[in-house]
C-alpha cells in the first residue's frame, strides 16, 4: 500500500504546484478593471494622482474637476461641440439671449447706447421645461408629498455613505429658482467660493449680499462648536438678491452692473449650474460631512451622467442619468470635421456611452503602459496634452512609430487656449511690490532678470513631451488682442529683434539687471549674503517631475540665485497661496472662455488670491492696469479694445509678475475605437458625444494582451526537475540502513 499511496501524493503535489504556477501567471495581469469590463459600453480612463478636488459647482475651479462636473451639471449655456470659432449654444436655457440695457433711472436704452449711459444689463433667460434632476434622496417624498430625508435626527443616518444607500430616490423639475439659489450661494462662508470676488464686481447687489450672508451665518453658528463638521443649514432662499430673481417658474433674470459682454461666457460654466436647495439642505444634516456626503463628492445635476461610485483618491464611476432630458449629436462642424468622420452621427440621440470609469494613477509610466495595452480609452479624460509624449516617441523610434500606427492610436496635435508659467508672489517683501519707489524698482528689475533667465524656448527642447510656444505676454494666440509671435508683440524686457527674428535677451542683460536690483553675482550688495528664494511647487517631486524642478533651479542659478524647492501636494499648495506664504511658483491657466479678459483678469487687484480668494495667484496689483481693464472689459472686439489690451500687456511686461512661460501644444491620447472625440480646453462636456466600438475594443484588448506562456512552461519544467530530484533522494534514503549504507533492492 505504501508504494501506490506515495506515488499518488507525488502526483497530487505536481498538479498542485503546476496549478499554483498558472494562478501566479494569471495574477500578473495589470488590467485595472474587472474581468469582462471591455465588453461593456463604459468609457475607461484615468486621473493623475488624485480624484477631483471639488465637485460642488460653487467651489470647483480646478481642471481635473471638469471630468465630472461638466458631465453631471448643465449650465445655462455651452459651446457647439464641433464649430470653430467657439459658438455659444443653450443647454439648460431654452435659448442664448441678448441683454437689454437700463440707465440709472431704470429706463430702457437702445442696443447701441454708449457704455457710459448703461447702468445695468438685464438678461431674461428662459429655462427649458420638463428637465428633471437625477434620482437622489434629497427629492424623495412620502405619499403626502412630505420630504423623507430632509429632517434626519442625529444617528438616523446609520452606516450610509452614499446617496444610493437610501432606499427611496426622488426627482423634480428644474426651475429658474435653482439658478437664483446657485448664484446666491457664491456668497457662502462655508466653502471655498473662488469666483465670488469676480461675480461680486458684476452681479447687482452681490457684494453687499456677501456681507449680509457673513453676518447671518455668524448668527447661525453662534454657540456652535467651531471644530464640529456639522453646521446648520444656510438657506439662501431666506435672503433676496437684487441681481438674481425668477419672475416665473421658467424665467431667470440676472442683472449685471453696467455693460459686460463676457457675462454670456460665464453662463457656460458650471459656476452657474443649477443647485437645488434640497441638495444643500440634505447634505447639511448631522453626520453627513463626517461620511463624506456632500456636493463636493456626490453632485446633484440634470446632465447626462450621475455619480454612482466615489472613492476619494482612488476611483469614481459615472453612469447614465435615467432622467436626462436628452439631446442629439450636432450636424454642423468644420470641413475637417466632415473629412474626419465627425459628422457621421448627425442627429442621433445622446449620450452614446453608458458611463465613465476612472481610476487614479500615481505615476505616468504605468498610466501610459495601460493606455498602450488598450485598458484606457482616453488616457486622461480632461487633459488635452497627453498625446505629446507619444508623438515624441514616434519621432525617436521608427519601430515605435510603426507599432503606434498599427494599433491606430490617435494623437492629433493642435493649439489651444491655455498657458503655463512661473510667477512671483507680489506680496512677498523680497521679490514683490513695495510702497517705497526705490525698493519697488529694485524688485521689478529682479523679476525682469529672472524672466530673461527662464529660457522657455529651451524648456520645449529639453521637455518635448510638454512643448509649446514660448510666451512673451499673458494672452495666447487665437484670442482677440493677442500679438504673440508678431514683431508688434515683442516683449522688450525679455526679448529683442535681431535680423528680423525674435530672440531672448542674453544672460549678461539679466545679470546687469541683477546688479541694478542690488544683487551683483547673486549677493546682497549691502550684506554680502546670497539671494535665496523659495520655489513652491504644487505637487510631490516624483522621479518624473524632478527633471523639470531641477531645470527651474538651473534657470535661477544662471544669474546666481539659489532656489530652495518646497514641493507639496496640491491641497497644501493651495493653503499656502491663500495664506500668502510663498515666493516663486509654477501655475497653469486654461481659458474659461475665448476672450482676452479671461486672461487679463488674472492680473487685476480684485482677483488677488491671498486678499480676495480670487484667481490672481501672483497677487499683482497696478492701479493703471486695473483702470484700463475696467474700460476694456465692456468693449466688443475692435480697434479700441485692441489698443487698451496693448497698453495693459505693456504694463504687465514691465512689472513682470510672471516669467510668461509658454502656450502648450494640445494632443490628447485616444484609442481608435473612440469616435467623435475632438478635445478642446473649452469643451468640457464631451462625454455625451463620444461613441465606442465595443466589439473592436474587446478584440484589440485581447490581441494586445495575449498570455505569454513560456514563463509557465519554464516554471513547470523547474518544478518537475525539483520533484524528480526530491523523489530520487527520498527513495535513496528509504533504501539506506542506519549506517547510511545503500541496501540492495
Amino acid at each position: 500500500m505504501r508504494g501506490p499511496l506515495r506515488t499518488s501524493c507525488w502526483a497530487r503535489l505536481r498538479v498542485a504546484l503546476v496549478a499554483t504556477g498558472a494562478l501566479l501567471l494569471a495574477a500578473c495581469n495589470n488590467d485595472p478593471w474587472p474581468s469582462g469590463s471591455a465588453a461593456s459600453n463604459m468609457l475607461f480612463t484615468s486621473m493623475v494622482e488624485s480624484t477631483p478636488r471639488h465637485l460642488d459647482p460653487t467651489a470647483s475651479y480646478w481642471s481635473n474637476d471638469t471630468a465630472v462636473t461638466y458631465q453631471v451639471y448643465e449650465p445655462l449655456y455651452g459651446y457647439a461641440y464641433l464649430k470653430r470659432p467657439f459658438e455659444l449654444i443653450p443647454k439648460s436655457a431654452a435659448e442664448v439671449v441678448k441683454p437689454y440695457y437700463l440707465d440709472k433711472s431704470g429706463r430702457r436704452l437702445p442696443d447701441d447706447a454708449p457704455v457710459a449711459e448703461i447702468a445695468e444689463s438685464v438678461y431674461d433667460i428662459p429655462i427649458k421645461r420638463g428637465v428633471m434632476y437625477q434620482p437622489h434622496p434629497c427629492f424623495a417624498t412620502d405619499a403626502q408629498g412630505h420630504p423623507l430625508y430632509l429632517h434626519l435626527e442625529p444617528g438616523q443616518l446609520g452606516d450610509k455613505r452614499s446617496p444610493l444607500d437610501f432606499p427611496v430616490q426622488g426627482t423634480r423639475e428644474l426651475t429658474a429658482d435653482d439658478f437664483v439659489y446657485a448664484l446666491k450661494r457664491h456668497a457662502t462662508t462655508r466653502i471655498t467660493a473662488p469666483i465670488f470676488s469676480t461675480f461680486a464686481q458684476y452681479v447687482v447687489g452681490l457684494k453687499d449680499y456677501g456681507e449680509l450672508i457673513k453676518k447671518e451665518d455668524a448668527k447661525l453658528l453662534a454657540g456652535a462648536d467651531p471644530a464640529s463638521l456639522d453646521k446648520p443649514f444656510l438657506d439662501f432662499r431666506r435672503w433676496p438678491l437684487e441681481g438674481a430673481s425668477a419672475p416665473s417658474k421658467h424665467l431667470l433674470r440676472i442683472k449685471i452692473i453696467g455693460k459686460y459682454p463676457q457675462w454670456n461666457y460665464w453662463m457656460a460654466m458650471t459656476f452657474l449650474s443649477p443647485v437645488p436647495w434640497e441638495a444643500d439642505a440634505f447634505y447639511s444634516q448631522p453626520g453627513m460631512a463626517q461620511r463624506g456626503l456632500s456636493l463636493d463628492n456626490w453632485p446633484v445635476g440634470t446632465g447626462p451622467f450621475m455619480m454612482t461610485q466615489y472613492t476619494k483618491d482612488r476611483s469614481y464611476t459615472l453612469r447614465r442619468n435615467p432622467n436626462y432630458h436628452g439631446d442629439t449629436y450636432p450636424c454642423e462642424g468644420t470641413a475637417q470635421d466632415k473629412a474626419d468622420g465627425l459628422l457621421a452621427d448627425c442627429g442621433k440621440p445622446l449620450p452614446f456611452i453608458d458611463g465613465v470609469r476612472s481610476v487614479v494613477e500615481r505615476e505616468s509610466v504605468p498610466q501610459r503602459g495601460k493606455f498602450r495595452q488598450g485598458y484606457y480609452d482616453l488616457e486622461v479624460f480632461e487633459r488635452t496634452d497627453t498625446g505629446m509624449a507619444y508623438l515624441v516617441e514616434m519621432q525617436d523610434s521608427e519601430q515605435v512609430r510603426k507599432d503606434y500606427l498599427a494599433k491606430g492610436f490617435r494623437f492629433n496635435r493642435t493649439t489651444d487656449v491655455n498657458s503655463y508659467f512661473i510667477a512671483f508672489n507680489m506680496l512677498d517683501p523680497v521679490i514683490g511690490a513695495s510702497s517705497d519707489p526705490v525698493t519697488d524698482e529694485r524688485h521689478r528689475k529682479l523679476r525682469q532678470a529672472i524672466a530673461i533667465a527662464t529660457d522657455w524656448e529651451e524648456y520645449s527642447k529639453i521637455f518635448p513631451k510638454k512643448a509649446g510656444v514660448a510666451a512673451e505676454g499673458p494672452i495666447p494666440p487665437g484670442i482677440f488682442g493677442s500679438r504673440e509671435g508678431t514683431l508688434e508683440g515683442v516683449n522688450p524686457y525679455t526679448h529683442k529683434v535681431v535680423d528680423g527674428k525674435i530672440v531672448r535677451r542674453s544672460i549678461e542683460d539679466a545679470k546687469q539687471l541683477m546688479a541694478e536690483a542690488g544683487y551683483p553675482h547673486g549677493r546682497d550688495a549691502k550684506t554680502g549674503k546670497p539671494l535665496v528664494l523659495s520655489y513652491d511647487f504644487y505637487a510631490i517631486p516624483t522621479p518624473e517631475r524632478k527633471p523639470e524642478i531641477d531645470w527651474v533651479v538651473r534657470q535661477f542659478a544662471k544669474i546666481d540665485i539659489q532656489l530652495e524647492v518646497r514641493a507639496t501636494d496640491n491641497n497644501q499648495f493651495q493653503d499656502k497661496v491663500r495664506k500668502g506664504k510663498y515666493q516663486v511658483f509654477w501655475l497653469g491657466w486654461n481659458a474659461d472662455y475665448p476672450d482676452a479678459e479671461n486672461f487679463l483678469f488674472l492680473l487685476t487687484t480684485s482677483a488677488g488670491k491671498t486678499k480676495y480668494d480670487g484667481e490672481n495667484t501672483s497677487n499683482y496689483s497696478n492701479p493703471e492696469f486695473d483702470r484700463l481693464f475696467e474700460q476694456m472689459r465692456t468693449l466688443d472686439n475692435g480697434p479700441e479694445k485692441q489698443a487698451l489690451i496693448d497698453k495693459m500687456v505693456h504694463i504687465a511686461e514691465r512689472d513682470a509678475p510672471w516669467t510668461w512661460g509658454f502656450f502648450p501644444y494640445a494632443s490628447a491620447a485616444a484609442q481608435h475605437w473612440v469616435y467623435n472625440y475632438k478635445p478642446a480646453v473649452l469643451i468640457r462636456d464631451f462625454g455625451k458625444y463620444v461613441r465606442l466600438d465595443v466589439p473592436q475594443r474587446v478584440a484589440d484588448v485581447h490581441a494586445w494582451n495575449r498570455p505569454v506562456w513560456w514563463p509557465l512552461a519554464a516554471i513547470i519544467a523547474f518544478i518537475a526537475a525539483l520533484v524528480a530530484f526530491a523523489r530520487h533522494n527520498l527513495r535513496k534514503r528509504e533504501r539506506m540502513n542506519a549506517r547510511g549504507e545503500l541496501l540492495a533492492n
